[in-house]
Order: C-alpha cells, then sequence, then structure tokens
C-alpha cells in the first residue's frame, strides 16, 4: 500500500513540474522564449528540451524502454538539449516533451517502484538502481529546472507562480517596496566600506 501511495505521489509532483515548466512559456514571443538569461546561455525553451531529454533517458533507456524520439547517444553529449537551434520550433520541443511524457508514463505505471534499470552514466557503484530511484532523481532534475525557470521568467516580465490559477496580478509599487526593504536589511547587515 505503501509503495502505491509513494509511486503516486512520485508521479503526481512529477506532472505538475512538468506543466508549470510549460507554463513558463506561455505568453512569451519567440526571441524571449530563446534568449539566453544567464551567463552561461540558460533559456526557458532550453530547459524544456533538457527535461525532455532526461526524462527520455531516465524512463526510457534505463529501463531499457528506448524512446521513440531520435537522442543522441549520450556519450556524445554536447550541450544541445539546453537550448534550441533555429531549426527547431517551440511546438516541436512542446511535442517532444509532451510525447516523453506519454512514454514516461507508460514506463511508471507499467513498472513496479523495485522494477531494476542501469544508468551506464552514473559512476560505479551506483548505475544499477530501480524505478523508485529514478523517480526521486528525475522529479529533483525536474523540480530543479522548474525553478529555473519562474525565475528567468520573472526576469523577464515579472510573471511568478507555480500555476496559472494561483497568479497574482503584479503590483509594481508594492513590489519595489520590498525589494527596497530586503536591499535596507542586505546593506545594514553588511555596510558597505570605504
Amino acid at each position: 500500500m505503501i509503495d502505491e501511495f509513494a509511486k503516486d505521489n512520485l508521479h503526481g509532483r512529477l506532472r505538475r513540474d512538468r506543466k508549470a515548466l510549460l507554463w513558463k512559456l506561455d505568453g512569451l514571443s519567440e526571441y524571449d522564449a530563446r534568449r539566453p538569461l544567464t551567463a552561461t546561455g540558460t533559456n526557458l525553451l532550453g530547459l524544456v528540451k533538457h527535461v525532455a531529454t532526461v526524462e527520455a533517458r531516465y524512463f526510457g533507456e534505463v529501463f531499457d524502454r528506448p524512446s521513440p524520439e531520435p537522442l543522441p547517444r549520450w556519450q556524445d553529449h554536447n550541450g544541445s538539449d539546453l537550448w534550441a537551434a533555429e531549426d527547431e520550433t517551440r511546438d516541436q520541443i512542446i511535442g517532444f516533451y509532451r510525447r516523453t511524457w506519454e512514454q514516461s508514463d507508460a514506463t511508471i505505471n507499467e513498472l513496479s517502484l523495485d522494477a531494476p534499470g542501469h544508468v551506464p552514466w552514473w559512476p560505479e557503484p551506483h548505475p544499477n538502481t530501480n524505478l523508485f530511484a529514478i523517480m526521486v532523481h528525475v522529479l529533483g532534475e525536474s523540480n530543479r529546472h522548474a525553478g529555473h525557470a519562474d525565475i528567468l521568467r520573472e526576469g523577464i516580465d515579472g510573471r511568478t507562480g507555480l500555476r496559472p490559477e494561483h497568479e497574482n496580478q503584479i503590483d509594481e509599487e508594492a513590489r519595489a517596496a520590498y525589494r527596497a526593504k530586503i536591499e535596507r536589511a542586505a546593506r545594514s547587515a553588511a555596510p558597505i566600506k570605504a
């Protein structure tokens, strides 16, 4: 009974984070969805592409259920899953992510939590694992990148939140006052030296 509860709970949270990540693209121009927003090039559409690739590998290859999508060999990883090339459309990447969900969900639904898996890119002694460990790992990855997306989206237009129904109207004046309060506290705690 606890296994089914754990599996359903982890799976539900994964579904929540998937939707949150995609929501961060809503209403953005092609440029804003793709442009590098950090010094390392992190961008919103690239996060979606990366998380889709992570799911495809972990819920596919690890359980000998290869993705129906073409993926480069994991040994050939070159960072191309972290951004959208000029010839890749937003719809193609979102479609890849949604198709990956279907395969991942099938793996999760069909296997027990103790189903064995093998992660060839994990170092010894860790490559032999199970569905429970993979669900926790992928949930952590998805949650981490959804958080990145939240911060990136806030930097573009101020929108924040996990789901559209929980989004508050942006009150620029209140935000500026709150930020100024935090800035004052930071400066007071660490005075600037002349």
